[in-house]
């Protein structure tokens, strides 16, 4: 747990040290979502009806954003080859990581997603859906990113090539957290999308820091 804090507590510094980067994650999602109602109209019915969608494409796209960064910086320096290196597994290390990407670029999201919905007249039961439901779904995000962030460190153009590997693994977290949301504004029961958004993360949480250790050790070979 030392060394788990340690990552943690390392990555949430150096984030810090670049604000504009922090702020750009969540200026995106912003901006994402704030141009679909001025595009489409102020029609309060198809507002709450494209809500669900837009939101969670935005929360995906905005999360991408600094994928490339997750060991970029860290291969760069030298520091990635000493964790490698390092006695602790390095799944513990990749876990610090994860928790420190999701702090920094997915959990403000989570947090402005209802401030964001009122312009989509979204009502509050929906409201409460998508904040749990992006709970749920923006850590898997993170996780899963972390396996294409991996397999693409050092390589020239990684942040393309992340998007084409992480993209269709998103699309399972896309259906199931628009579908809770959709489900809930329509008034219908979301238990079951938001149970398989849970399932999908448990599931994540133990197969994708296993899955990244792998990816680091043959990209760094």
């Amino acid at each position: 747990m030392q060394t788990l804090r340690y990552v943690v507590f390392r990555d949430l510094l150096l984030a810090m040290r670049r604000r504009a980067d922090v702020a750009t994650t969540l200026f995106f999602f912003v901006i994402v979502a704030s141009l679909f109602p001025l595009g489409v109209g102020p029609d309060p019915k198809l507002l709450r009806v494209m809500a669900p969608g837009i939101l969670w494409v935005g929360a995906l796209l905005a999360s991408m954003l600094s994928l490339g960064r997750l060991f970029a910086e860290d291969y760069a320096d030298g520091s990635l080859e000493q964790l490698v290196l390092a006695p602790e597994p390095l799944t513990l290390v990749v876990i610090g990581k994860v928790v420190a990407h999701w702090l920094v670029s997915g959990l403000p999201l989570v947090l402005i997603s209802p401030v964001i919905a009122l312009q989509f007249d979204l009502p509050r039961e929906a409201m409460a859906t998508l904040l749990l439901a992006l709970l749920l779904g923006t850590p898997l995000l993170s996780l899963i990113g972390a396996i294409g962030a991996a397999l693409t460190v050092g390589v020239r153009g990684g942040g393309v090539l992340i998007s084409l590997l992480v993209l269709p693994l998103y699309v399972p977290v896309l259906i199931f957290g628009a579908g809770a949301v959709d489900a809930s504004a329509m008034g219908m029961d979301a238990t079951g999308h938001l149970s398989i958004l849970g399932a999908l993360l448990l599931l994540g949480m133990v197969l994708a820091p296993w899955a990244t250790a792998a990816a680091l050790r043959i990209s760094l070979e």
